[in-house]
């Protein structure tokens, strides 16, 4: 259509696949053995006897005691403009670990984004996993991150019937989504041109937000309606309504120039910014069909309230006990 040749003008093809550097570190040796996808040199064994048994002090004092040797290794990566900090909020070393981590990045590299990408549990897991993770999760919002993308396993256990299925199922909606924006940010994108426009975002409301995602097939004629269902809750990692509680948003569009009409994008940002505000939008021209991820954050999180609720009660429960 005329609108991918008004495209071409704006936006080269990606330069460089995207250049991501993983490092898994956890006290619990059998933790790191199962990592399917991370090589040998990318796992960190902190020597902690064996984890830390769920306890969030016994995991502080022994990322204080192992800090150097932890931020030496981050140090060995070279330089790098954005860290994810990925963290369950309701076991013991990625719960304790995490805030002190985003704490040591942004004091030694003060000008690189932080971005937490919390895990919120399984509510049957027990009261002591809820209270790790109410208690993370604040410890989480303290410190000077760039936002926080919530991610709950209880939510996303719908899209399969037992818990096992369900971790791997939820484990590959993330890491499709995080990939799929690291490597718009690390494109020429038309609209959105740096790492500025997605901290904007991710400031926005209460500085925590999710992730949508839409994948286009044969059988969905517009672009529109791919925005659209990018914000539909069944691709979202948290529970929300994005129309009533979304602070700020950005939409990212990948795929073959031929799909992309840039006046039908406009359009269709456009209708959301009347409902959401602040929508940043990206494009990003490679092959294929369109790929959507959205990035909202929001200005409130009912769910997390009540995961308080449920935490502060296990509390009062086991102190009548």
């Amino acid at each position: 259509g005329g609108g991918a040749s008004k495209i071409a003008k704006y936006c080269l093809r990606p330069k460089f696949p995207s250049r991501v550097e993983t490092l898994a570190i956890n006290t619990a040796i059998n933790d790191l053995k199962e990592l399917r996808y991370t090589t040998a040199k990318d796992r960190l064994h902190v020597p902690n006897l064996h984890g830390v048994g769920a306890n969030r002090n016994v995991g502080k004092q022994a990322f204080m005691e192992n800090r150097d040797s932890i931020m030496g290794e981050i140090e060995k990566r070279g330089d790098f403009d954005i860290a994810f900090v990925l963290t369950s909020t309701s076991g013991g070393t990625g719960s304790s670990f995490s805030p002190l981590l985003i704490n040591e990045l942004k004091r030694q590299y003060p000008n690189i984004a932080v971005v937490t990408v919390a895990i919120l549990p399984f509510r049957e897991e027990g009261s002591i996993y809820l209270q790790n993770a109410a208690f993370s999760m604040r410890d989480i919002m303290e410190v000077e991150s760039d936002g926080i993308i919530l991610v709950d396993n209880q939510y996303l256990k719908r899209l399969s019937g037992d818990i096992k299925t369900a971790y791997d199922r939820i484990n590959e909606m993330v890491a499709e989504r995080l990939l799929f924006l690291i490597e718009s940010l690390d494109s020429e994108m038309l609209s959105v041109t740096d790492l500025g426009d997605f901290k904007t975002v991710m400031r926005g409301g209460l500085g925590m937000g999710t992730l949508g995602f839409y994948e286009s097939d044969k059988k969905t004629t517009s672009l529109t309606s791919a925005i659209e269902g990018s914000i539909k809750p069944t691709g979202l990692l948290y529970p929300a309504d994005v129309y009533e509680d979304a602070a700020r948003a950005m939409i990212i569009i990948q795929g073959s120039k031929e799909y992309l009409e840039v006046d039908e994008i406009t359009k269709a940002v456009e209708k959301l910014s009347t409902k959401i505000g602040q929508v940043f939008k990206g494009i990003v021209i490679k092959k294929g069909r369109p790929k959507v991820l959205s990035v909202f954050t929001l200005s409130q999180v009912p769910d997390l309230e009540m995961l308080y609720a449920q935490a502060a009660q296990a509390i009062q429960d086991e102190k009548s006990k």
